[in-house]
């Protein structure tokens, strides 16, 4: 399937209250341009340094959402750049981006990650880890908390997987009384259909859009 179908597809399927953010890291500029020319906006980089080319490279209205592990020498890079951080995991990170966004006197939106897979070698707050630091997110003035995201064990056992998106749809339900605080960040191209049922609000989706990696 073409990209510009894979994206036709997705569109259909996906309630208009979803949105979809195109997982491009490792792919080729030319492949980001057939998904901007086929209408998408939003897209998914895990790599400071490629996204930030990237963003040199192609249009200026392109939303570059951050959503690998960031290491906070590494936040300067990505800010010029970055529409929202989906990958905040440490207190620690989110004061460099408070500090770094100071500086370029912006404010940056961010999610917080939350662990809600089996895996341990997955990245997260521990869903009250994440809540607690939801809670005195005042402290960092130039950052805006707008949801949570998690990723769901890889695995073909689809109850596992409703139960942990469960989790993160109950955390971020705990969180609405923050101001703009209402997004949720789940389902990826195994599990994108799941996750939509689960009350998600954005999809990471890049295999199904653009192939497997090489």
């Amino acid at each position: 399937m073409s990209i510009v179908a894979a994206i036709a597809q997705i569109r259909h399927e996906l309630p208009s209250t979803v949105e979809l953010v195109a997982v491009s890291k490792f792919k080729p500029v030319e492949d980001i341009r057939q998904a901007y020319e086929a209408g998408q906006r939003a897209f998914g980089e895990n790599r400071p340094q490629e996204l930030a080319l990237k963003a040199q490279q192609l249009p200026a209205d392109i939303q570059w959402h951050f959503i690998g592990h960031l290491q906070t020498n590494k936040v300067k890079l990505i800010l010029p750049h970055v529409a929202l951080i989906q990958s905040v995991d440490s207190e620690h990170l989110l004061a460099e981006i408070d500090k770094q966004a100071r500086a370029l006197g912006r404010t940056v939106d961010i999610l917080l990650e939350v662990h809600i897979a089996r895996e341990t070698t997955k990245q997260g707050l521990l869903p009250e880890e994440a809540e607690a630091l939801a809670r005195h997110i005042a402290d960092y003035p130039n950052v805006r908390l707008r949801g949570v995201m998690g990723m769901a064990t890889f695995t073909d056992d689809t109850d596992e997987v409703r139960r942990e998106f469960r989790t993160l749809k109950a955390l971020s339900q705990k969180l609405s009384d923050i101001p703009d605080c209402d997004q949720v960040s789940m389902g990826m191209s195994g599990d994108w259909r799941i996750a939509v049922e689960e009350g998600t609000t954005i999809v990471r989706i890049g295999s199904f859009i653009f192939g497997k990696r090489n």
